[in-house]
């Protein structure tokens, strides 16, 4: 079609005034073919760049890829430059003005945790570990973390991804760990309130259970009685137990929180979370208390909390199962049905047994 009108101007007529007038007809025709021709390929230029970046987006300036869509005038491809160029640095401008919205972890903040009401334990963050997608890519099977204690000699945030391979082998027994002194220890008995006499275990924060490590001390606390076999066993155990009846693995941190300069830690922060499914995961904090005891967290000194009974309570005794927090009256039927090392007798109030924690049992209703 070009080349048809082009040869139809090029035409000459032998009058010479009529030839004159064709060739300003001409010149003016020519000028507004050049100004169409170029207008129809800058149009056309525009079109099939915007195609191929629609079509294959890519992170190149715009402005780059004219030279990858064919060979142009270079009167064309200037002026394409130049437009595309501006495009590209306006578009450049309007992505930098949009912010990135970064995605914050959640973190633990001990002063969501309530105070100490009579529950060993408590929910925190709706059950949902703190793990970061980066830990959860770099806890292998095998890792076991144990941080060097502190300036003042107290323990860190020690993890592990705990599975069969973790776990002590058939035959191993636990080792001695009585060489340890953790921060803040103390060797004190409280036998009118505890069962087992001393108020301090030397707490695994990875119970021997999942990790088998022994007289480790960054991985020993100074925990009462009631943290210990209360408050972190019972995690202890339902992780135990999912590895050793399915072969899985699970990721597991526990972190002990310590206020300030004190050198008893207030409590652990104990996360769970499976690997291969998503069949048991958990995030508790277990209390570092002793029901009856007043703890100086400063020091690890304790003493009695002296008991204020209002004249017109009364005074309840009972049988208390220590496993099943619950409390029975001494001709229950369950009392027989109880393994002695769960017993305790108790005599006080009603409000006192609810501050440990006890509920009534369900057969013989006590109280």
């Amino acid at each position: 079609m070009v080349r048809t009108i082009l040869q139809k101007l090029n035409r000459t007529s032998p009058d010479p005034i009529l030839r004159s007038n064709n060739l300003r007809g001409s010149m003016r025709s020519r000028l507004g073919l050049v100004l169409v021709t170029c207008l129809c390929c800058f149009y056309l230029t525009g079109c099939s760049i915007l195609m191929q970046l629609l079509s294959n987006p890519s992170d190149k300036p715009i402005a780059a890829t004219i030279e990858e869509t064919g060979n142009y005038s270079a009167m064309n491809t200037e002026l394409a430059t130049q437009a595309l160029t501006e495009a590209n640095n306006i578009a450049t401008k309007a992505t930098k003005a949009i912010p990135v919205k970064e995605l914050t972890e959640a973190k633990f903040d001990y002063a969501t945790i309530p105070a100490f009401a009579g529950e060993a334990s408590v929910v925190v963050n709706n059950n949902v570990p703190f793990f970061t997608d980066a830990e959860r890519l770099a806890w292998v099977p095998g890792t076991e973390v144990y941080p060097d204690l502190d300036a003042l000699d107290r323990c860190g945030t020690v993890y592990a991804c705990v599975g069969p391979e973790s776990m002590p082998g058939a035959g191993m027994e636990r080792g001695a760990i009585g060489m340890v002194k953790p921060s803040g220890w103390q060797t004190v008995k409280y036998s009118e309130l505890i069962e087992d006499l001393y108020l301090y275990n030397r707490c695994h924060l990875i119970g021997w259970q999942l990790g088998g490590e022994n007289a480790n001390e960054s991985n020993l606390i100074t925990g009462t009685r009631y943290l210990n076999m209360s408050g972190m066993l019972p995690y202890e155990n339902q992780v135990g137990d999912y590895v050793k009846q399915t072969g899985n693995h699970v990721l597991y941190r526990v972190t002990p929180y310590f206020v300030g300069d004190e050198l008893v830690a207030r409590g652990v922060l104990i996360e769970a979370e499976a690997v291969e499914d998503a069949t048991m995961r958990f995030c508790v904090w277990c209390y570092n208390v002793q029901p009856g005891i007043e703890i100086n967290y400063a020091t690890g000194d304790s003493n009695i909390v002296e008991r204020t009974i209002a004249p017109d309570a009364e005074i309840v005794q009972l049988v208390l199962n220590k496993n099943t927090k619950r409390a029975h009256l001494p001709d229950c039927p369950s009392v027989n049905d109880m393994k002695e090392k769960n017993k305790e007798f108790f005599e006080g109030t009603v409000e006192e047994l609810k501050d440990r924690g006890y509920k009534a049992c369900g057969r013989c209703n006590p109280y």
